[in-house]
């Protein structure tokens, strides 16, 4: 049987780094994976959606700026848009599997499962490993109800040749606030059917309200408490029927997308066989990602579900499970200060703790929070959508979070994530210059 000093089921981000550490420590390494090499965040994720986004990008700063020293009006074109994201996607996986052979890393292509605690099966192929990482990323949770098969997943949505005149989205959260502003700028219809109370529950509570303001602006027709019960299609149309708080309802579209969350991508794994003991449906860990019931087995990013299913903590895991593995368990992952961003436009942010964390924290919290489309960062784009949140330790000075909506707020959270992790404080940030006008020149007055 073939063995390796670590085998590696996965090639996305975190599975890259730690394939790639220890094969650069002169350890032997094998990659399996049963899709083109690359990943979620490459090939169906944060990369293909950016890219469309910036066909959505275009089309809203012209809208903004018609009639101030703009004229005409850009428009989407669906399928140049498309050509123009596969000009990326397209050349990632032959590019991955170059670069794992120019490292000395062994990839083949099938779908891994355990056999038994040290060993993996890939068709008729038995690989055993001395170590073992999981690192298969996420998968849309499933669906509970009739119907629920006619309904495509981001995946799906990201390699639409065409675009519907209407859609309807199952889920509030990220990829379904992003989604809703790519297609309502290309002119759809967009329906989000939420069963929470609010949009995106894991961005602060007023600053999504403001951000509601733009969805309306755009047409998106944002429902919540609608819980789906079923999907049926009729010809050519979808009814996707609801219970809300006032009964039964239905909504009609040509299209369905599920956007109703994520979940560890391990079922195909036969785990069992591993050892490997789960527990709300991802991998039990300790405290350095390894696997309680199997210490030669790790996990890493969305597997692992860990921190924030985020590209950034991927990476960060992927450093931590090599670092286990070829020095002995002293390392832990630090998800201090990993900033979150939805997409929209404008783009809603958030980094370290929220409000009530922040309040249960410490006993003297400063709480700074406004909406200012009135500045200039915002009346310079004409954008109406601008605010922000500050959490400060009052008698510390420590940046505890940051929440922000608005132009540049991709950018701007990093330099809050920063602060928070390396301990800045308010005086630090206010100390520091920086070029204006830009959107990081209003930090200082933020805090």
């Amino acid at each position: 049987m073939e063995t390796y000093d670590l085998v590696v089921i996965g090639t996305g981000t975190a599975a890259q780094m730690a394939a790639g550490r220890v094969r650069r420590a002169g350890r032997t390494v094998m990659v399996i994976d049963h899709r083109p090499f690359g990943g979620t965040c490459a090939l169906r994720g944060c990369d293909p959606k950016k890219m469309l986004i910036s066909g959505a990008e275009v089309v809203d700063w012209g809208r903004r700026m018609h009639g101030h020293g703009v004229s005409g009006e850009a428009h989407i074109d669906w399928r140049q848009l498309m050509a123009f994201k596969r000009s990326f996607t397209d050349p990632v996986p032959k590019k991955r599997e170059a670069d794992f052979a120019r490292q000395g890393i062994e990839a083949i292509h099938g779908m891994a499962s355990f056999a038994g605690p040290d060993t993996v099966t890939v068709e008729d192929r038995a690989i055993r490993g001395r170590a073992i990482l999981i690192a298969t990323g996420a998968c849309p949770a499933p669906l509970d109800f009739p119907g629920a098969v006619h309904a495509v997943t981001s995946d799906g949505f990201l390699e639409l040749e065409q675009l519907p005149n209407r859609i309807v989205m199952i889920g509030g959260g990220y990829i379904a606030a992003e989604f809703s502003h790519i297609a309502a700028r290309a002119g759809v219809h967009v329906t989000v059917l939420q069963r929470a109370p609010r949009m995106l529950p894991h961005f602060d509570a007023d600053l999504v309200r403001w951000l509601m303001k733009k969805f309306e602006a755009i047409g998106i027709d944002v429902r919540t408490d609608n819980t789906v019960t079923a999907i049926e299609r009729v010809g050519r149309e979808f009814r996707v029927q609801t219970q809300t708080t006032e009964g039964a309802a239905t909504v009609a579209a040509e299209l369905v997308v599920h956007t109703a969350g994520r979940v560890p991508n391990i079922a195909e794994l036969d785990l069992s066989k591993g050892q490997v003991d789960i527990e709300d449906g991802r991998p039990r860990l300790n405290e350095y990602l390894q696997s309680v019931s199997n210490p030669i087995v790790y996990a890493a990013g969305d597997a692992a579900a860990q921190g924030l299913s985020l590209t950034p903590v991927s990476s960060h895991d992927g450093k931590v499970v090599a670092a286990n593995i070829l020095e002995g368990n002293r390392h832990r992952p630090d998800y201090r200060g990993v900033p979150s961003v939805s997409f929209t436009l404008p783009p809603i942010a958030a980094v370290g703790l929220s409000e009530a964390a922040a309040r249960e924290q410490v006993p003297r919290l400063r709480v700074k929070s406004e909406m200012v489309p009135h500045w200039y960062t915002a009346r310079r784009v004409r954008e109406g959508v601008y605010g922000y949140k500050t959490l400060v330790e009052e008698d510390t000075g420590r940046i505890l979070g940051a929440h922000l909506v608005g132009p540049h707020a991709e950018e701007v959270i990093n330099l809050f994530g920063l602060a928070i992790r390396h301990n800045l404080t308010v005086e630090n940030l206010k100390a520091t210059m920086f070029a204006y006008p830009t959107g990081a020149s209003d930090i200082g007055y933020m805090l």
